[in-house]
């Protein structure tokens, strides 16, 4: 017998074959995701932006398989102070897509900071260069962007109580009722929220999905850590491309704002 409790001489199945193999074990689950990753090409001018502002706004992180991997290494702790060099309200947006309420809000807000995490590169690439249209060609001050899996991350990229707003504009509502689990806004995403927000921080979201948006409500109004104060828009919650397409198709659109109770 090998040191694994294998007989002499029995070759050990690989890849494909090894699934359920009682030499192997069982294939680790896929972990379930709240995001379809998109191809990473872009458009010259989002490129242009990406080469020109990326090293001052796109932050680099330990990542737990490589370069290319979603998920950050659960030991690094982001320190927002040294990242913007100064102590001030944080927003965290989750999926800043196309960066309208992301550069609407910064440049409102200068005040403020703003940390977008965004898993799909090209959506990066296109704030920049919304971003450089603003400015003059110049990255905004008080805006970072980690291409990251927020879900995930959030778990413990941030300290507890660091996070003044987090927002969650149009997640993917995955309509589908067995892509339903697939949904950000769940339980324990809540609690992950629940943990990064200050006292008294917010948790904002829009949906143009009314499924979706009766589902957020069922969850938060549940979480005993969270109390509904708006249905109103967000403050600094521009008309985004999202909203006029749902607008366009008939949905209507839902604000939430939930607080740290």
């Amino acid at each position: 017998m090998t040191a694994e409790g294998r007989p002499e001489g029995v070759e050990v199945p690989r890849g494909h074959y090894a699934l359920g193999n009682p030499a192997v074990g069982p294939r680790p689950l896929r972990r379930t995701r709240s995001f379809t990753r998109r191809g990473g090409r872009m458009p010259r001018t989002h490129q242009a932006a990406w080469d020109r502002l990326a090293d001052r706004a796109v932050l680099q992180v330990p990542r737990l398989h490589g370069d290319t991997s979603t998920v950050v290494d659960p030991s690094f702790e982001l320190d927002p102070v040294e990242v913007f060099g100064r102590r001030a309200p944080l927003v965290v947006e989750i999926g800043s897509g196309s960066g309208d309420a992301l550069v609407a809000g910064a440049m409102e807000r200068p005040d403020w900071d703003f940390l977008a995490l965004e898993v799909w590169r090209p959506g990066i690439g296109h704030t920049l260069a919304k971003m450089s249209s603003a400015t003059g060609g110049e990255a905004l001050p008080n805006v970072r962007f980690v291409e990251i899996d927020a879900e995930v991350a959030l778990r413990t990229l941030l300290p507890a109580g660091s996070v003044h707003e987090l927002w969650t504009f149009f997640p993917d509502p995955w309509p589908k009722s067995k892509h339903h689990k697939r949904r950000i806004v769940s339980p324990g995403f809540a609690d992950t929220v629940l943990r990064l927000l200050e006292p008294g921080g917010t948790w904002r979201l829009a949906t143009d999905w009314d499924d979706y948006a009766h589902s957020m409500r069922e969850v938060l109004d549940a979480h005993e850590g969270l109390r509904l104060v708006s249905t109103d828009r967000a403050p600094l919650r521009p008309v985004t491309r999202f909203e006029r397409r749902g607008l366009a198709e008939g949905r209507s659109i839902t604000d939430l704002a939930y607080v740290r109770a």
